[in-house]
Parts: structure tokens; sequence; C-alpha cells
């Protein structure tokens, strides 16, 4: 199991066929999850695309993702939560300035995407809205505010992803307080190439 340090971000090559177990290690916080296409980097995850097709925010298990181009990149085949957000723009320091009044703010999700995707030659501004594994947001039916409540997910609760092309993958341990109840943690991820899926139990 690899681990993300809270507060950071990591990005890796995930092969069409294999499996990318996400894993809440204590409970209570989100991961920020990019794509792109490993062999044309201007194709990348849509939320637009993604919602239009899936008709409906609440995306879990047996949801496709797709790209700006409308094909699929991956697919939820576990989810022990069934609680995640794909309309909030990832974490950034013009976020903690604007929203919360920073005059030193953290760099964010989008730092750290930024930095460990440089690693692959993708630019900041070719990061779009990424989907935000175990985030909980609610929208209010009659006024449509969006309010930013503590994750539902516990300790040892996951996803599990399953490439549908070879991907470069940005993923993070979020650095906003709101997003993960206050309190920065760890995210774990496993790429399991043998192509199975074990069986899971979730926690109750």
């Amino acid at each position: 199991m690899n681990i993300i340090p809270p507060r950071s971000g990591v990005a890796f090559v995930l092969r069409k066929g294999n499996h990318l177990k996400v894993l809440d290690v204590q409970g209570e916080q989100v991961s920020d999850f990019v794509c792109y296409n490993l062999n044309d980097k201007n194709e990348h995850l849509s939320s637009g695309r993604t919602l239009d097709y899936a008709e409906t925010l609440f995306l879990s298990t047996g949801s496709l993702f797709y790209s700006n181009r409308s094909n699929v990149m991956f697919e939820i085949i576990e989810d022990t939560v069934r609680r995640h957000d794909f309309l909030l723009a990832p974490c950034s320091a013009e976020m903690f300035r604007i929203t919360y009044g920073h005059t030193e703010p953290h760099h964010g999700c989008f730092g750290n995407l930024k930095h460990a995707l440089a690693e692959f030659g993708i630019p900041g501004d070719a990061i779009p809205t990424c989907f935000n594994i175990f985030m909980n947001v609610d929208v209010n039916g009659a006024t449509g505010k969006l309010s930013v409540l503590p994750p539902k997910s516990k300790a040892g609760d996951l996803v599990i992803l399953h490439a549908r092309m070879d991907l470069i993958v940005g993923m993070t341990a979020c650095s906003a307080g709101m997003s993960n109840n206050f309190s920065y943690k760890p995210i774990g991820f496993e790429i399991l190439e043998d192509q199975k899926s074990p069986k899971l139990t979730p926690n109750l």
C-alpha cells in the first residue's frame, strides 16, 4: 500500500485493465482524483460529460467516468461509502484567499497536483475539476446552495476503480480543512495488477 502524506499529492501511470484501490486510512479524508489519456494528454477526465451521461450527482459502483472526448476512462467497481463529489474544483491558494481570507494560504490540492503532474508534462492550466473521492457536498434542493459537510467515510473505507484506458493519474490527500472535518490525514492507494477485484466487506 502506498501512502500519500497529509496535504500532498502524487502522480503515476495506471494501465488499462488494472484496478486502483483508494483507501481512507484514518477516516473523514478526501482525495482529489484526476486522470489523463497516457497516449494523448489533451484527453482528460470531464465532470460535465460524466454527470451528463450518468444523469445523477451520486456516482458510485457501476458508474462510468468519461473524458472530454466522451470516451470511458474508468469505472467504479467497489465503493464502501457511496458519497463523493464531482462539482467542486480542487482547493488552491486562490480559493483559500477568496473564500477564507487567508493571507498566507497553502497551495492546496491544485498546487500539489500541478507539482506532481509536471513530471508528465501536464501544466496547471490543464487540471480540470477533479473527482473528489470521499467528499460530502450537499446541494439544497430549493436554493441550490452547496454545503461542504464532513465525509461519511470511516477508517478502512475504500473505492476501487477499473481503468478502461492507459492513464496518467493525479491524486491528493486533500488540504481543505472543511472538506476533511478540519483534520489533515493520509490517503492510501494500491494498483492491483492481477485484474481481479477482491471481495470486500463494507464498514458498517
